[in-house]
């Protein structure tokens, strides 16, 4: 955490874990960042806060999709994380090529916690793809990273 008011830093910072069981692991044991001992301990954020990147989710953003790949293809390699309700390409509305980006839509927030398990880049129809979780919001829609 850094002081807003003169940018250095503050002598603390935080770390969100995807996995319970990964926190409770290290907490059992000591750390030491540049040689000195550090103090880790739980906390749980306070109500109203959101935690950047852990909302649930069960909608991905896909960027950098290779023009080549199929809705099929995209459907094909994402089922493996989970059901898929929905998937889509986005075209251009002029050229009908695609846009380079997508979106899949699973049955559970689960799927999309153990596809970001594995990292939030893949290698999808030989070229390496971006995912971000998604909100639906009334009129926008909202990335998460």
């Amino acid at each position: 955490m850094m002081d807003r008011h003169t940018g250095r830093p503050r002598g603390f910072g935080f770390i969100t874990f995807a996995d319970p069981a990964v926190a409770d692991k290290v907490l059992e044991e000591d750390h030491v960042i540049d040689g000195r001992a550090v103090e880790v301990k739980k906390t749980v954020p306070r109500e109203g806060m959101e935690v950047r990147g852990v909302s649930k989710t069960r909608k991905i953003f896909v960027g950098g999709i290779p023009s080549s790949l199929t809705e099929d293809e995209l459907k094909d390699y994402f089922s493996s994380y989970g059901a898929i309700v929905e998937n889509q390409i986005m075209l251009d509305h002029v050229t009908g090529r695609s846009r380079g980006f997508g979106f899949v839509t699973f049955v559970s927030e689960d799927a999309v916690e153990r596809l970001f398990s594995e990292g939030k880049t893949h290698e999808l129809g030989g070229k390496l793809v971006t995912l971000r979780g998604t909100l639906m919001n009334e009129n926008a829609l909202i990335s998460q990273s």
